[in-house]
């Protein structure tokens, strides 16, 4: 295939854009970290009612779709932290019951002006809540100043650490995964996927690893690195597996709708969930392996 030098640039410019939003949000505050997941969080709901619509041959009224979203939107919130509070005032307590009770009357009257309540559509869309408003909800919860104590010494992480460890493993496991399978990968992976292939699966998976694990800390925790790389090793190596999971499974529903990818947020590159698909689901394995292996 011939090098089509707009097509690069358009996705160049794009992905150039996305990394300066991405890292901005994640890096500057708190409330920029809130900022960019409730963008992304409704992103996701967005293109994800799209593809169950497609799924199942129906069409939401937008007053359930609505309600789906803020719905989840005040589930995220039940996960906002005290860095949320605003002299006293808590997100938390304040704010997510009454966008809960306002995305369930808006999700009633949906459901009211509906030609017809189809079950199972109903039940595909309300999963989201777990596939997007949970996962969101936990990467929320992982942002937090923690302390490392280890005998004789005591490190001060940064509440972005963890949430960027996650994202950084998933992009190098994408990264090498693509690259290795482009090289030697021979043996197909799933039909769900049929690029995807076992040695670039594996091969990513390690890598990832290797570079999250003793990389990543030599570069910036050089003083550290025995205390953190058995955390970051637990972590990048669930980031890894469950993320690959979470591509499949996004495979797997544009598949069934029948689409290439699940929005244009990105042009060349695809939706919100195309982007993010392997985050939903490593952040609450990884959100299970913090509380059990490493806090």
């Amino acid at each position: 295939m011939a090098f089509n030098w707009q097509t690069f640039t358009t996705r160049a410019i794009s992905g150039l854009s996305f990394a300066g939003i991405m890292i901005a949000g994640l890096l500057w505050n708190a409330w920029s970290f809130l900022f960019l997941f409730t963008i992304i969080h409704f992103g996701c709901w967005h293109e994800y009612l799209r593809l169950v619509e497609r799924i199942r041959q129906v069409e939401f009224h937008p007053y359930t779709k609505l309600g789906f979203m803020l719905l989840g939107f005040g589930g995220m919130l039940m996960f906002a932290a005290e860095q949320y509070d605003i002299a006293g005032y808590s997100i938390r307590d304040n704010a997510s019951l009454p966008l809960t009770i306002a995305g369930f009357v808006l999700l009633v009257i949906g459901i009211f002006r509906e030609r017809r309540l189809q079950v199972k559509a109903f039940g595909m869309a309300a999963l989201g809540w777990l596939y997007i408003s949970l996962s969101w909800g936990l990467m929320l919860d992982l942002y937090d100043t923690w302390l490392m104590v280890k005998p004789g010494l005591m490190i001060s992480i940064a509440a972005f650490f963890i949430p960027v460890v996650l994202i950084l493993s998933i992009w190098v496991n994408d990264t090498m995964a693509y690259l290795v399978g482009s090289f030697i990968g021979r043996t197909p992976l799933t039909s769900i996927s049929p690029k995807k292939t076992w040695e670039g699966t594996i091969g990513g998976m390690v890598l990832a690893v290797l570079a999250i694990s003793f990389l990543f800390p030599l570069l910036f925790y050089r003083d550290y690195l025995n205390a953190l790389y058995p955390g970051l090793l637990v972590l990048s190596a669930v980031a890894a597996i469950s993320g690959t999971f979470g591509d499949l499974l996004e495979s797997l529903l544009k598949r069934k709708a029948g689409v290439k990818d699940s929005g244009n947020m990105m042009p060349g590159h695809g939706g919100f969930l195309d982007r993010f698909d392997s985050l939903l689901i490593a952040t609450p394995c990884c959100w299970l392996a913090y509380w059990l292996f490493i806090r």
